[in-house]
């Protein structure tokens, strides 16, 4: 089962932000764990795990060297009446603004939640938040999750030394989750240095410093569990996944290796009780670096927007287009006055380049996308009906109020008369004018509807569904059951061992390579 299909199969709470609200509720949970939950926890068996091995040792000159530079962040928002639980209204433990929000929702639900620390008509009109940071320049200039201090309307930062001091945000980035802050000292302050996290591989040591549960500054050990974590929250996600336990009060404080250099920043966690189970995750350091020099000269920061809703190119799709390889990013449909469609672009290409950058798959593409400024003209290699070609586009802005095609779901039609497509499985009828009306496609909809899939054959295995209509057959369009019949028969003669279709489905358009069935 893949890692989504198990966080579905269980629906865990999980705490993918690791900010801490302070309130009352906070110490009565604690009193209570005191009063019963600790009774089960010291009942539970656990199983010894081998420790961490320090070089020489200990850890302690790694942390001597590290510790100074990371702080607390405690951040002052307006408690709604209407906050059920940690972070926000809803609650998400993000503060309800963040692009984790989604994700959050999405997998977890509300399962696991704490109760409500007040009844609404008692709850105080502020609230603090919990979360840490570090020291990169000593001037003052902090660095943490943007989650940590998200919706804040004052922010403080405790120094290790214990000094409370006033902070200013200087910028943020919701799609990375990072920002920075600036503090005003009378003394050069500790830093802390960037370390490669390029160089880190799954089995390395590392240490995660915070102040979980607002306890004091904590250090945790562990390893380089994974690395390329994508949590499905953006373009960005490229997590290192750690078991170094990091808990509520951990977000935005460094991962560092055993030199005591920042390899990451600590952002999320997956939980099925709300505390750490070995499984963090940290934003790259190569990936912070860079965008918290951007936002080091102040506010936010701006993506490129191309507007294609791309696919990967598996293994029959390539088969299907001529490519001699699988790669790249397939086009299933451009955005009707996006800067890919004022370019050129049209459905079927194969993204294999963008900006002298390979693209090897489709996160490869949104990536170096978003990377460019607004406004810059780059070079597009794209791969359309057996020929490479080169294509310039001007990218454009990605705002949050971007929306790209969603899926939906077409009923279908109410017979199975029609074409039937050699060897795939699939029943095919025209479009009609009676059809037309039922399935509300306009009077431009051309190809063939999908009347039935054979359980048995390969359009099935694909995904082919009935109701989908069938628009273009190898990359060449089609305007009735008969020529898409026709089109995959010259298919299969012509030696290929898949066939690609294009097919809409609601609002979406998305390619699907069928194999061909043996005999």
């Amino acid at each position: 089962m893949s890692p989504l299909g198990i966080l579905r199969r269980h629906r865990v709470a999980a705490l993918l932000g690791a900010a801490l609200i302070i309130s009352p509720a906070v110490v009565s949970l604690a009193q209570n764990a005191g009063n019963g939950g600790l009774s089960n926890v010291a009942a539970t068996t656990q199983t010894p795990v081998a420790g961490i091995t320090a070089p020489n040792g200990s850890f302690a000159p790694t942390v001597a060297a590290a510790k100074p530079a990371v702080v607390t962040v405690t951040t002052v928002m307006k408690a709604q009446p209407e906050v059920m639980s940690e972070g926000s209204p809803d609650g998400s433990p993000f503060g309800g603004n963040s692009p984790f929000d989604d994700y959050f929702h999405q997998f977890f639900g509300d399962q696991g939640m704490p109760a409500p620390k007040t009844p609404p008509q008692q709850q105080s009109p502020r609230a603090e938040a919990l979360g840490s940071g570090f020291i990169v320049s000593a001037d003052g200039t902090i660095v943490t999750n943007n989650h940590v201090v998200d919706g804040a309307t004052s922010i403080k930062v405790t120094l290790d030394d214990g000094t409370e001091l006033p902070a200013k945000l200087v910028g943020h980035d919701a799609k990375n989750d990072l920002a920075v802050l600036k503090i005003k000292a009378n003394k050069a302050l500790p830093t802390i240095k960037w370390g490669d996290s390029d160089k880190l591989m799954t089995g390395d040591q590392v240490l995660a410093i915070g102040n979980p549960f607002g306890i004091g500054t904590t250090v945790t050990a562990g390893i380089v569990s994974a690395r390329g974590r994508d949590l499905h929250s953006g373009p960005f996600d490229d997590f290192i996944q750690i078991d170094a336990p990091i808990n509520h009060g951990n977000s935005g404080g460094p991962l560092v290796d055993v030199s005591g250099n920042v390899v990451g920043i600590n952002t999320a966690i997956y939980s099925p009780n709300g505390g750490s189970v070995g499984v963090g995750f940290a934003i790259p350091s190569d990936q912070a670096e860079k965008v918290v020099a951007k936002l080091m000269k102040g506010g936010d920061i701006e993506y490129g927007y191309l507007g294609v809703e791309i696919q990967p190119v598996t293994p029959d799709v390539a088969n299907a287009i001529g490519l001699d390889h699988p790669g790249g990013a397939l086009v299933s449909q451009v955005n009707d006055g996006s800067p890919a469609a004022k370019a050129g672009i049209e459905s079927g290409d194969v993204i294999t380049g963008f900006a002298g950058q390979d693209v090897k798959d489709p996160k490869d593409l949104s990536r170096a996308v978003a990377d460019v400024a607004p406004g810059a003209r780059e070079t597009l290699d794209v791969w359309r009906k057996g020929k490479a070609a080169q294509i310039s586009v001007d990218v454009g802005r990605n705002s949050d109020d971007v929306k790209t095609a969603s899926t939906g779901n077409s009923s279908a039609p109410g017979t199975e008369q029609g074409s039937r497509a050699p060897a795939i499985g699939l029943g095919l009828m025209d479009i009609t004018s009676d059809i037309r009306r039922q399935m509300n496609l306009p009077e431009t909809e051309h190809g063939a509807v999908v009347a039935s899939v054979n359980p048995d054959k390969p359009a099935a295995t694909a995904g082919i569904q009935p109701g989908d209509v069938i628009v273009a057959v190898n990359q060449a369009p089609v305007k009735s059951a008969k020529q898409v019949t026709q089109a995959i028969s010259q298919a299969g003669k012509s030696g290929r061992k898949s066939v690609l279709l294009l097919v809409e489905r609601g609002d979406t358009q998305i390619y699907v390579a069928v194999p061909f069935a043996n005999g």
